[in-house]
């Protein structure tokens, strides 16, 4: 298959590559939406490899057991009664690798053999192509197809939401798939353990709220929108007990305000946006948060004013101060900063 240029972030060439079944020989994989890069990789050994060969065929490594005369010989080893091999190698940031490693791997990418496809993966390990060590970037960006799997927007989030819940004889509302998404953190790893333990635990065929409230536990940033939300409603009793949900969670204090100073961060920013007439795709640019996010925050905001904003940040930074230095309880530090932003609220 003819060397493609690779502009980073190529899913569709990736899925029409699969449906032709003319694979590539060199893919880097990398993004957030890790149940995404998994569905792929799978989709790639299932085209390639045969059950009854893929021990011979399929050659995996890792951080800790890469090294570069072995990812060669598994890239130049003839297939095994079969007619391909594939390699995945996870985690290896190849613009670390020593200077003479670096030109060996430059030659291996740039002819990696017909039978054969090359698999980088990258989770936990960020992918930062150094585009100054030229040669191995020429041989990345001459042979690979680099894809990454983005957290999707709600709108395809929700319809795949939707389609989970459908597949197991279950329906859902938009407004609770919105829900869930929000609660969950909006990637389908995790929604994807959760639509499973909430069609366990309903009996009905319509999901509803109280389904998913009584087996899915929010994520810490969740739990903190709906704190700060609550705060900008004058809603104060419930911020309240969304902290001590937070606490009985054992999430830990230092984490929790530092949820909270991000999530004040980013309604300033959108404050700052909405007098300047800017929307939620401005502050989803700005903040690199996803668009249902963008747009909940963007209606915070509008409840907040920009004096408020300012002195919530102050009052985070105050409390992050003496939660490092006094011997004051964490805990309590943090219930002092609710009382204070309550304060502030009503004094507007």
């Amino acid at each position: 298959m003819a060397k493609k240029q690779a502009p980073g972030g190529n899913l569709q060439e990736l899925k029409a590559s699969l449906k032709r079944k003319e694979l590539g020989r060199l893919y880097i994989f990398h993004g957030e939406e890790v149940f995404l890069l998994h569905h792929y990789l799978e989709q790639i050994k299932k085209q390639l490899l045969d059950p009854l060969t893929e021990s011979f065929n399929f050659h995996r490594m890792n951080n800790e057991t890469f090294d570069l005369q072995s990812f060669a010989d598994a890239v130049e080893n003839l297939p095994m009664l079969a007619e391909h091999t594939l390699v995945q190698v996870d985690e290896v940031d190849l613009f670390r690798l020593g200077e003479g490693d670096r030109g060996k791997m430059a030659e291996l990418l740039s002819d990696i053999p017909e039978y054969c496809t090359v698999v980088f993966t990258y989770e936990t390990t960020p992918w930062k192509p150094d585009k100054r060590l030229k040669k191995l970037w020429e041989a990345i960006a001459g042979s690979a197809l680099i894809v990454e799997f983005a957290r999707q927007d709600a709108r395809d989030l929700a319809a795949w939401v939707t389609r989970h819940f459908a597949a197991r004889g279950k329906r859902i509302s938009t407004d609770l798939c919105l829900y869930l998404i929000d609660i969950t953190g909006g990637t389908m790893t995790a929604l994807s353990g959760e639509i499973d333990k909430i069609c366990a635990y309903s009996g009905a065929e319509e999901i509803r709220k109280s389904d998913i409230d009584a087996v899915t536990e929010p994520v810490l940033d969740a739990v903190v929108f709906q704190m700060t939300d609550m705060l900008g409603a004058g809603q104060y009793g419930g911020a309240f007990e969304k902290l001590q949900q937070l606490l009985k969670m054992q999430q830990e204090p230092l984490a929790i305000l530092g949820a909270v100073g991000n999530h004040f961060r980013r309604i300033s920013a959108a404050r700052i946006l909405l007098d300047k007439g800017k929307n939620a795709s401005d502050l989803q640019r700005l903040c690199g948060i996803p668009d249902f996010a963008a747009r909940k925050t963007m209606e915070a905001a509008r409840q907040l004013t920009p004096g408020f904003c300012r002195k919530a940040s102050e009052l985070v930074v105050e409390t992050d101060y003496k939660m490092k230095t006094s011997y004051d309880e964490s805990e309590r530090l943090l219930e002092l900063l609710l009382l204070r932003l309550a304060r502030e609220g009503r004094n507007g």
